[in-house]
C-alpha cells in the first residue's frame, strides 16, 4: 500500500514538473513595442530630459504613460487634455503666463496628445513656454 502512493506521489510530482517545463518554454513572452520614439522635456530653466522607448502606442498620450519616469497631469476640455504640469513643474498660463508647448520632429504638434499620431523614429519635445 505505502509503495503504490510512493509511485502515485513520484508520478504527480513527475507530471506537475513536465507541465512547468512545458508552461515556462511555451508561455507568451513579453514583446517590446515595435516603434522606436523619444520624448524630451525642457523645463523653465532649460534643463533636458529625454525618454526613449519602444512602443506600440498609437497616440502621444499612450507614450507619454509608457515613459518611466515621465509624470504629468492636466484638466479635461472639450479639446482633450490640457497639459498643466509636467514632471511636477506647472505651466497654466492663466496663472503664470506659461503653458508647455508639443513638437513632433521640430514641427508643432497639430494635435492634442489624445489624437497625436505616433509613428517609428517619432522625437517629440515638450516645452516649458513662457507667453
Amino acid at each position: 500500500m505505502k509503495k503504490k502512493i510512493l509511485i502515485g506521489a513520484g508520478a504527480l510530482v513527475a507530471l506537475i514538473a513536465a507541465f512547468l517545463i512545458i508552461w515556462f518554454n511555451f508561455r507568451e513572452k513579453p514583446i517590446e513595442g515595435t516603434k522606436e520614439v523619444t520624448i524630451e522635456v525642457v523645463d523653465s530653466k532649460g534643463k533636458s530630459t529625454v525618454y526613449e522607448l519602444k512602443t506600440d502606442a498609437l497616440y502621444l498620450k499612450e507614450a507619454m504613460d509608457e515613459a518611466k519616469g515621465l509624470k504629468y497631469s492636466g484638466t479635461e476640455s472639450e479639446y482633450g487634455l490640457m497639459v498643466e504640469v509636467v514632471n511636477d513643474e506647472t505651466a497654466i498660463y492663466t496663472q503664470n503666463g506659461a503653458y508647455w508647448s508639443f513638437y513632433v520632429n521640430g514641427e508643432y504638434c497639430n494635435y492634442g496628445i489624445e489624437s497625436q499620431p505616433v509613428e517609428d523614429g517619432d522625437a517629440f519635445q515638450i516645452i516649458y513656454t513662457k507667453g
